[in-house]
């Protein structure tokens, strides 16, 4: 029992010193120059210190700057921004120890995210700069004069990074390092991360909701679409239910994954100076690829599909008495919504050739141009459409049905066009063509069974005029009849 007490005991006090050991702090930390400064702060990111002194009635302040934890193939820096908590601008004391041994130590201002950090001079003056390096830790000494800034708050950004022939290299562009700035007053002490750290919090921010959209949208629900798409329809009961879970799916991931494409486009272009080609790139094929998907389908469905099925509300539902007005409304409505989906996918294929100035697809092109401005023209037709017993109405009808028929033909050739360029599964061009032929045999059906109707009610009409003995029609069913001969 007494050694098991005493093993306990034991434990907790080397528990507790490995504890105080790994928590530093700058108050209890002694230099071994002997050097004391009268306030010190525990910087929030990299390990790292500042001990300082002030004088406010010269404006000067000694400084000591403690990065623990680094090697001898790490640089450090400490700076001063006078304008903002960014890295450009920032007038930096930079240190790192050479290939030889010796300590290198200079002023560097920074003026750009691609900076080497050459040597040169900051906007103050700087005195007694010194650096040394020992146990893991450098520590950069120097006295600054800060009448030009003017201010006992000011901007801190301190960085580390690889050394690489005696010459600093990148530092890293994620996590601490791109959190390390903040505020600092030297006469009370107090510091803080709500000018820069909330810049940096900002950016993370943004970061991870970048990588949360892009993961859901091209990481999960794509592949997701994908296995809807490759194994539900091995079950018949499933069709075409997988059809449709598939395309909402993709079609979902899609909108997601360009607004994960947006927010990465919205970080590079505040982050100048940070690259990352690969994962740029990688990204810019994706919305490239998933545009074409898309871009296909928005116009397989809009032009390809609905158009014509609109055309068939117009054509045969109204040669039922029973169905006017609702075909002009079923008809209105379908040939609308086909326009404003198909004005989407047509955008898309904008984006696209304007990001492939390479790549021509001159004849899909053109006929995708040509369809906007005849859909557009469609559109525009009801605003201006006469009344039934207008003078103009049988002229607005030549041009309404010869337009309509030529944006279904055209619609019809440019997706076969896009089928020969996006090369996709041959069962998604059998789909559409199966479509196609269904709405023509359909089409053809109802062809039949108007002009049935027509010549039935003709002869009716007819047959209740002979027995009157007179050329003389009602002048409402005469012109119903004529109305009706229309097909």
């Amino acid at each position: 029992m007494g050694a098991t007490s005493r093993l306990a005991l034991v434990s907790c006090v080397l528990i507790s010193l490995f504890l105080s050991s790994s928590a530093q702090s700058c108050t209890n930390y002694a230099f071994a120059s002997n050097k004391v400064f009268s306030t010190c702060n525990d910087l929030p990111y990299l390990n790292s210190f500042l001990h300082w002194t002030y004088d406010p009635s010269s404006e000067t302040v000694q400084i000591a700057f403690r990065h623990t934890r680094v090697t001898s193939s790490k640089w450090v820096a400490w700076a001063i921004n006078p304008n903002s908590t960014s890295m450009v601008g920032s007038q930096a004391l930079v240190a790192f120890q050479k290939s030889d041994g010796t300590m290198r130590y200079y002023t560097s201002p920074v003026t750009s995210y691609g900076t080497q950090l050459a040597e040169g001079d900051l906007s103050f003056p700087v005195s007694d700069l010194l650096a040394t390096f020992s146990n893991n830790e450098i520590t950069i000494f120097a006295t600054l004069n800060l009448q030009k800034i003017n201010s006992t708050t000011v901007n801190q950004v301190w960085q580390d990074g690889p050394v690489s022939g005696d010459t600093p290299g990148a530092h890293d562009q994620s996590g601490d390092n791109i959190l390390s700035m903040g505020t600092i007053n030297l006469l009370s002490g107090e510091s803080g991360t709500t000018v820069g750290g909330g810049g940096g919090n900002t950016k993370i921010k943004k970061r991870n909701i970048h990588g949360v959209l892009n993961a859901i949208s091209w990481g999960i629900m794509m592949p997701v679409g994908a296995l809807f798409a490759r194994y539900l329809k091995v079950f018949k009961s499933a069709d075409p239910a997988w059809f449709y879970l598939h395309v909402t799916c993709q079609t979902s991931a899609y909108i997601i994954g360009v607004a994960g494409w947006a927010t990465g486009l919205k970080l590079g272009s505040e982050s100048p100076g940070i690259q990352h080609t690969t994962h740029r790139n990688i990204g810019i094929l994706l919305f490239l690829l998933g545009t074409l998907q898309i871009h296909g389908v928005l116009n397989a469905i809009s032009w390809g599909i609905m158009m014509p099925v609109g055309a068939l509300f117009a054509r045969y539902l109204k040669v039922f008495k029973s169905a006017d007005p609702a075909w002009f409304y079923l008809h209105v409505t379908c040939q609308t919504s086909a326009y404003i989906i198909g004005v989407a996918g047509w955008a898309t294929g904008l984006k696209l050739g304007s990001e492939s100035p390479g790549i021509q697809h001159t004849t899909h092109r053109n006929i995708g141009i040509l369809l906007f401005l005849l859909g557009t023209l469609q559109v525009f037709a009801l605003l201006l459409r006469p009344n039934k017993n207008h003078k103009y109405r049988f002229y607005w009808n030549i041009y309404h049905h010869s337009v309509g028929y030529m944006v279904i033909l055209l619609s019809i050739v440019n997706i076969f066009k896009g089928f020969d360029i996006l090369k996709p599964e041959h069962q998604w061009q059998r789909a559409y063509t199966a479509i196609i032929v269904i709405l023509a045999i359909i089409a053809v059906l109802l062809e039949a069974y108007t002009w049935f109707v027509v010549v039935k009610r003709k002869k009716a009409a007819s047959a209740e005029k002979m027995p009157q003995g007179t050329n003389e029609t009602n002048g409402h069913n005469g012109y119903g009849a004529r109305t009706q001969e229309r097909v």
